[in-house]
C-alpha cells in the first residue's frame, strides 16, 4: 500500500495536505487496495514488451564496459607529464597537417577541356548559345526602350557577349 494512505479504526483515506496558496484539502475516503495515480505502472503493450525484451545489440556482438579514467587525483609532476604528453600530440597532430597541406599544395589538377567529351562539349554549347540568345533578346530590349534603366547584373550580362562568342567558336572547332 502506498506511504501516503493512511489506514485505522475508522477506515482508509488520503490524509489532508496543504495547498500552495495555504488552503487546506479535506482528507479523502478510500477503498481497502487503494493505488495513488503516481504508483500505478505504465501501461505497455504487447508489441512494446516484445521490444524491450530483444537485445539491444545483434547476436554476438559484445561490447565491453567502459573504462573509468585512472588517477582523478594525480601529483604535480604527473600533471605537469600530462600536460606535456598532449602537447606532443598536438604539434605531431598539426605537422602532419603541415604534411597533408604541401603534398595538396603540390598537386596538379588537369584542365576540364582536356578531358571533355563530346556530349559535354554538346551540351555546353547549348548552354552558351543559350546565353547568347538571352543576351540578344534583352538588347533588343534596351534598345527599343522597354527597359530604360538597365541593371547592374544585365549591363555585366551584356559585358559578357564576347567571351560567350569566343568560348562557342572553340566548342564548335
Amino acid at each position: 500500500m502506498a506511504e501516503n494512505v493512511v489506514s485505522d479504526e475508522t477506515g482508509t483515506y488520503i490524509p489532508a495536505t496543504q495547498r500552495p496558496d495555504g488552503s487546506w484539502r479535506k482528507p479523502r475516503r478510500v477503498k481497502e487496495g487503494y493505488t495513488p495515480q503516481e504508483e500505478v505502472p505504465v501501461y505497455e503493450s504487447k508489441g512494446k514488451q516484445w521490444m524491450n525484451s530483444k537485445p539491444k545489440l545483434p547476436p554476438g556482438v559484445h561490447v565491453e564496459p567502459a573504462k573509468p579514467e585512472p588517477q582523478k587525483n594525480l601529483s604535480k609532476s604527473a600533471k605537469k607529464n600530462e600536460r606535456r604528453k598532449q602537447k606532443r600530440k598536438v604539434q605531431q597532430g598539426s605537422e602532419n597537417m603541415n604534411d597533408l597541406s604541401q603534398k595538396v599544395e603540390s598537386v596538379s589538377i588537369s584542365s576540364p577541356s582536356s578531358t571533355a567529351t563530346p556530349v559535354d562539349s554538346e551540351k555546353r554549347a547549348k548552354t552558351v548559345r543559350k546565353k547568347l540568345r538571352q543576351i540578344e533578346e534583352l538588347q533588343k530590349k534596351i534598345d527599343s526602350g522597354e527597359i530604360a534603366t538597365p541593371s547592374k547584373e544585365q549591363l555585366e550580362k551584356l559585358s559578357r557577349k564576347q567571351e560567350w562568342e569566343e568560348e562557342l567558336r572553340t566548342l564548335e572547332l
